[in-house]
């Protein structure tokens, strides 16, 4: 649960590690003072035109191609409570709960910047939720990233108003059950309330920040990976020389050389094989620099948006309290998001296809001069044979998702909404190639660590040692044939844990 470290939102500094220490319950949440006098202010805004006589979409209009159609100001609150009922039209199983909960903090956090028009009592039922582990069930697809994310957003809604589904401390229950159970009174939405609840880029926000960072994680596991292999085939250091770097100075390409340095020091592999006959080592071992550092700039410019993007008001219409103003725009369109979700895909994906490379070079014995597929006693054992198969598989998949949804646009709402981002789409999408890359790399650090037995008892460099150390402390040689994805699961969880990192890091400091 969460700890006595406590994050104040004001909807303009939340930093993307917050987002996942609140995902998984590792800090607090509340509202900073001066959040609460903006939400206040805009809300004043609200009621006053509420009151008056002129047209104002969202607040007295119906929504989308509707809104031209002008609604009483007895029904107002019938019209925020249909918004939501309507709109909740998402299918399939519902965000994990770290995914729900990154997604609550995120629709908070915008209306923290006090451009929505929400009642701050309102806000404060959605920040207990938080607090009172009350996370909705909102279901991953059903939403193309027009008006944001409409559907996952009105069901998120729900819950405000004790109606949908949620998860109380784990447990999947009616909405309004939930807040009961947790000691929270539902609220009744009043003019523009349901808008400035549903209209936004927070789901796939969600999403793609919780990916973000593991892709981040992903990309210098990629690196040991492929130093764990380079070892086992004999592979040479010169490629990874500053000079080299120097004179092609992209920052992903010379953080991925000086990373594969401090993982390859101190090596006795390299020194019994200095005087070899080979010339040039194969792309996916020599090319690391360019290939993973290549996907390391493409997570950058993904973290660069979704840093922005996560402290964006993305409402329509925006309130602006001190000009008096209620305007329509389009902060809602996720193209931003989008596009840099399916840079992180096609990044993630050229991580895990340059991985099963490496991995085809280890147990092919005419590329890797050991015994096939790695087997203490190849015939009798087939070894590592169908892990490459494994891997290969699951880069194909990545492939196919790795094609961009943000240039498949199919308008909607009868064609008000001509242009969409598919945000959520490219979303799920990146999450889904992390899963793989991740898998991937287990497989290869699984394979890599066989052929660093092999060279026993020569020890290779730190780095490397260190995370073949790991390895072993949970995971066997393999001197006979065994249920392989056994090894492969083993060694993902000591990536998801994180430990395989710290192990390494330590050595390599």
């Amino acid at each position: 649960m969460a700890t006595t470290r406590k994050i104040l939102l004001d909807g303009d500094t939340l930093s993307l590690e917050s987002i996942a220490d609140v995902a998984h319950q590792r800090v607090a949440v509340g509202l900073s003072g001066e959040a609460r006098l903006r939400v206040e202010r805009a809300r004043a805004v609200v009621e006053r035109v509420a009151e008056g006589g002129a047209a104002v979409y969202g607040i007295n209009t119906g929504f989308g191609t509707l809104s031209e159609v002008r609604i009483d100001k007895k029904d107002l609150r019938t019209l925020q409570r249909n918004l939501l009922l309507s709109h909740a039209a998402g299918v399939g199983e519902p965000l994990p709960l770290p995914e729900a909960r990154a997604l609550l903090l995120l629709r908070c956090n915008v209306l923290a910047k006090g451009y929505s028009g929400i009642r701050l009592v309102t806000l404060e039922l959605a920040l207990a939720m938080l607090a009172r582990d009350v996370v909705p069930v909102v279901p991953a697809r059903g939403s193309v990233g027009a008006s944001g994310d409409l559907a996952p957003l009105a069901h998120l809604a729900l819950v405000l108003i004790g109606e949908g589904e949620a998860f109380y401390r784990g447990e999947r229950l009616p909405g309004g059950e939930a807040l009961t159970r947790a000691g929270l009174e539902p609220v009744v939405l009043e003019a523009k309330e349901g808008l400035a609840l549903v209209n936004g880029t927070q789901a796939m926000s969600a999403v793609g920040s919780l990916t973000l960072l593991r892709a981040e994680s992903l990309s210098e596991l990629a690196d040991v990976a492929g130093a764990m292999t380079l070892e086992g085939l004999l592979g040479s250091h010169r490629p990874f020389l500053p000079n080299i770097q120097k004179v092609r100075p992209h920052p992903g390409q010379e953080a991925c050389a000086a990373h594969l340095r401090a993982l390859l020091a101190k090596s006795e592999i390299v020194d019994s094989h200095k005087d070899c006959a080979k010339v040039q080592d194969p792309y996916s071992l020599r090319c690391m620099p360019q290939v993973h550092g290549a996907a390391r700039e493409g997570i950058a410019f993904c973290r660069r948006i979704l840093a922005v993007e996560v402290n964006s008001a993305t409402d329509n219409p925006l309130v602006f309290a001190e000009e008096e103003l209620i305007v329509s725009g389009g902060n809602f369109h996720g193209q931003p998001v989008s596009l840099a979700l399916d840079v992180l895909a096609m990044a993630l994906t050229q991580l895990s296809t340059v991985s099963e490379r490496r991995v085809e070079q280890l147990v092919n014995p005419s590329l890797s001069g050991l015994p096939p597929f790695l087997a203490r006693d190849s015939g009798l054992n087939s070894g590592f044979m169908i892990a490459q198969v494994t891997s290969a598989a699951l880069v194909a998949e990545s492939r196919i998702l790795a094609h961009p949804a943000s240039v498949d646009s199919i308008p909607s709402s009868a064609g008000r909404e001509d242009h969409v981002s598919m945000g959520m789409t490219a979303a799920l999408k990146a999450a889904q190639v992390a899963e793989f890359t991740r898998t991937c790399l287990a497989i290869e650090i699984l394979v890599a660590s066989q052929a660093l037995d092999l060279r026993a008892p020569l020890l290779p460099g730190r780095g490397v040692h260190a995370a073949h150390r790991l390895v072993r402390s949970h995971v066997p040689t393999l001197n006979q044939d065994r249920e392989v994805h056994r090894d492969v699961t083993t060694v993902a969880a000591l990536i998801d844990s994180g430990e395989l990192s710290a192990a390494v890091r330590a050595a390599s400091a």
